[in-house]
């Protein structure tokens, strides 16, 4: 026996071996494990943005209000939130969907409190005669940004535990306009009429998005409209801001209320197809307010021309629509909250990208509303970069999926 179970050890062994070689090789899933050109077109309109940030904003110390400040200011502190934002989302990559799901009424009632606070005479920072900051020292914290976001899982969140209800107004509709009401009183209150659109936008697609009864969604879009041109009429400042956006040429308008959109305008019109050259904006020289923020755009248009404002739009209209898509494979994978999510993060940059430009271009009235990822700011692009790295775990727990493997 002692000479015969080496031998057939040796024989199974070979026999092993032989059967190996035989069988074709078991090649490796070629599936990435997360989306690089997502990734790659983030960062594209990362550093677009602190190209164009750089310089919309070269010439401002020239003005006695930045007289302190070096050329390179608003250059050097977007590169510090830039890296902090993606900083804040890889952190935020390593959590799982399901524990934002758990976290989410938390998360949420910390943010209206956020809000709050920023009411309270000491604690929120007024600029402009808007109250929307919180400050930290040399640096600003402005729930509202938070607040989209939170949205986003509130709404997903409700949809998926009520959807048994969607068809019903008591139960299906009024809670999330209840939750929409506060953040929109609150909103008022600073105000920012610009993050309230937003805000109900994500609301009302995820609502629709989850099954909402099309009718009652129908008659709730039309008593929106009406809310909302209520809320411009009895207010004077806005209504005149209504008057001159519609008629932003006429004598006294284009140097009062109109000021902006007039040369924004005149940006757009002087960069025509291919723009004046990287730098060479007329407009950022004190005639456009808050080039670097909110008008970011205009410059783009002025110094990259018709070229680069389409690149810039077709760059936005990707993420939006891969936003849809890994929302599409989530819910096939039967991830309601996760699908809801993503897509709600879709609707929530398309919808600010969308409201910003028509500002710029004047088709809708001026309001305090950056461009996600390219303007000037440290909330906006901190949470703009959390969000989009959320949007990235979603796809990364799909492609897991998809290879049989689990979370």
């Amino acid at each position: 026996m002692k000479l015969t179970l080496p031998f057939f050890g040796n024989a199974a062994q070979a026999m092993r071996e032989s059967r190996l070689a035989e069988a074709p090789m078991v090649q490796r899933s070629k599936m990435l494990e997360y989306d690089q050109a997502l990734v790659w077109v983030v960062l594209l309109l990362l550093l677009g943005g602190l190209i164009m940030v750089y310089s919309a904003s070269i010439g401002l110390p020239d003005s006695p209000k930045y007289a302190n400040y070096k050329n390179h200011h608003f250059l050097l502190r977007q590169a510090g939130f830039i890296a902090f934002g993606l900083i804040a989302g890889l952190v935020a990559f390593r959590f799982k969907v399901e524990q934002w799901e758990k976290w989410t009424p938390w998360l949420f009632l910390g943010a209206l409190v956020l809000m709050a606070l920023v009411l309270i005479p000491g604690i929120g920072k007024g600029v402009n005669g808007a109250r929307r900051w919180i400050g930290f020292g040399g640096f600003s914290l402005q729930p509202s940004e938070i607040m989209k976001l939170m949205m986003v899982f509130y709404a997903a969140d409700f949809t998926v535990r009520k959807q048994q209800y969607m068809h019903s107004l008591s139960k299906g509709f009024f809670p999330v306009a209840a939750a929409v009401g506060v953040c929109g009183g609150l909103l008022m209150l600073q105000p920012d009429l610009g993050a309230f659109g937003v805000i109900v936008c994500i609301a009302m697609g995820i609502l629709f998005l989850g099954g909402f009864n099309i009718i009652w969604f129908g008659g709730m879009l039309a008593v929106l409209a009406m809310v909302f041109f209520s809320i411009i009429l009895i207010s004077p400042w806005r209504y005149q801001r209504m008057v001159a956006f519609l008629n932003p040429w006429t004598d006294g308008n284009e140097l009062g209320k109109a000021y902006q959109l007039t040369h924004s305008l005149i940006a757009f019109g002087r960069g025509e197809l291919f723009g004046v050259g990287l730098g060479g904006s007329i407009e950022k020289l004190h005639y456009l307010p808050e080039a670097h923020t909110d008008f970011l755009m205009a410059v783009i248009g002025e110094e990259l021309g018709l070229a680069g404002v389409l690149l810039v739009v077709t760059l936005f209209y990707w993420i939006v629509r891969r936003a849809f898509d890994i929302g599409r494979q989530a819910i096939a994978a039967e991830k309601y909250f996760a699908g809801l999510v993503a897509k709600g993060i879709g609707i929530w940059i398309g919808a600010q990208v969308f409201i910003n430009m028509a500002v710029n271009l004047g088709l809708l009235p001026t309001k305090g509303l950056t461009l996600p990822l390219m303007s000037y700011g440290g909330s906006g692009i901190a949470i703009n970069c959390i969000g989009l790295a959320l949007l990235l775990r979603i796809d990364y727990e799909n492609r897991v999926m998809m290879r049989g493997g689990r979370v």
